[in-house]
């Protein structure tokens, strides 16, 4: 047997429900759009074989400061001849054309094999190096 609920109980509980229903958009509309989603794109898509920590260099570079750092240049890290003779800065137009397809921006850099992302997830990742590295 259940047991029965006082009607003072079941208005307590509907209009819980009701401050559920109502405030849900409010709370999501609420919520910056995209606040993790670059940390999201960068685990999904960089994070195997980059660090943002300063000094974990791993299969690749860290990306801590990249954004202004001259391609090639990061200490204690044996890039490429061809990025290492790249002579640019990374800034958000190469960074992003280089996640998207690295061989047009860098050719014989050595990500291989890697296929690149969507512009869009290029974008939210650049967002996150930038806001991550204190750029």
């Amino acid at each position: 047997m259940q047991p029965r609920l006082q009607p003072s109980s079941k208005a307590w509980i509907s209009a819980g429900a009701l401050m559920l229903l109502l405030s849900a958009p409010f709370t999501l509309a609420q919520q910056p759009a995209g606040d993790d989603t670059g940390q999201q794109a960068f685990n999904n898509s960089c994070r195997t074989c980059h660090s943002m920590k300063e000094g974990d260099n791993r299969l690749g570079p860290n990306l801590n400061k990249i954004v202004g750092r001259k391609a090639g240049s990061l200490p204690n890290y044996n890039y490429s001849s061809s990025m290492k003779e790249a002579g640019f800065a990374w800034d958000q137009d190469k960074l992003t054309r280089f996640m998207v397809k690295p061989d047009e921006v860098v050719s014989g850099h050595k990500m291989q094999p890697y296929g690149g992302v969507s512009a869009e997830e290029a974008s939210k990742v650049f967002a996150y190096l930038q806001a991550a590295g204190g750029q």
